[in-house]
């Protein structure tokens, strides 16, 4: 199977599971508060039908959001525009937006060709591909989707390709983390043990100011830090306030405990 059908592949399957979530939400429950700043479960969906309706090509809403105070950037004032503007929907409505998106959005990207997948485009990280802005938009929705979840009380998507292809996209962040959000010193080691079904030992190095992924675990690191793979996601998305994780005890600090708690704190990578 080629590396763009298995990325088809992984999108459908993100969208099918957010699909079976909401299917059966009452209003009360489309009106839940997730731990994502402003958004409810509602908004959540509607984050990710307004997305796909940009790349559809459909013309941004001529819309002037009520509350911005949570927005942090530009692309958040985008967002929040998409967002606002269906809030006067249902969640039923919003649900049936995004089954339509998502199923016009898959059967174009069904009938693409390969060398398609290599064309340029901009991506919410710079410069890219049209392959690199599929993999992003696999993991912004399953970001999403666990948003959801956690609100509802409605665990799953854990565990399978789709939660493996959203792991290593945040583990992709953590020599960013180390050295330059850190500013870790040259020599620094650290190994971060997720546990759970997707869990996997990462292993970052700071070589001069440059952090770099490590082929090796090294013996004796200068932090070690565990946790589960919902922990990590939550720091590393900002979704939970990195002192209270802090405190709960979610995350085990072994080895040079000032620079590892410093490591828990700047965890987020999020836009």
């Amino acid at each position: 199977m080629s590396q763009n059908k298995e990325l088809i592949d992984k999108m459908e399957s993100v969208w099918r599971s957010i699909e079976d979530l909401c299917r059966d939400l009452t209003e009360n429950e489309w009106k839940t508060q997730t731990d994502c700043p402003g958004w409810t479960v509602q908004d959540q969906l509607s984050h990710l039908a307004g997305s796909e309706s940009m790349i559809l090509g459909q013309p941004a809403p001529d819309h002037i959001p009520r509350d911005t105070s949570y927005v942090k950037n530009e692309i958040g004032r985008k967002n929040e525009v998409l967002v606002d503007y269906r809030r006067p929907s249902t969640g039923r409505g919003v649900f049936d937006e995004f089954k339509e998106n998502t199923g016009e959005r898959l059967r174009l990207l069904r009938a693409m060709e390969e060398s398609d997948f290599d064309a340029p485009a901009q991506t919410p990280i710079g410069p890219g591909t049209v392959r690199d802005y599929l993999a992003i938009r696999i993991f912004d929705a399953w970001v999403h989707e666990q948003d959801m979840r956690r609100a509802l009380g409605r665990p799953g998507d854990l565990e399978g390709a789709v939660a493996e292809h959203s792991v290593a996209r945040m583990v992709m962040a953590m020599p960013y983390i180390v050295a330059k959000k850190v500013q870790a010193v040259h020599g620094t080691t650290v190994v971060f043990t997720l546990t759970g079904p997707t869990g996997q030992t990462v292993s970052v190095g700071v070589d001069g100011e440059r952090g770099v992924a490590l082929s090796d675990t090294p013996a004796s690191p200068t932090v070690g830090l565990t946790m589960d793979v919902e922990t990590f996601s939550c720091l590393g998305c900002g979704r939970w306030d990195p002192g209270t994780v802090l405190e709960s005890g979610k995350v085990a600090i072994s080895g040079d405990l000032v620079v590892g708690e410093t490591i828990v704190q700047q965890m987020n990578f999020m836009i």
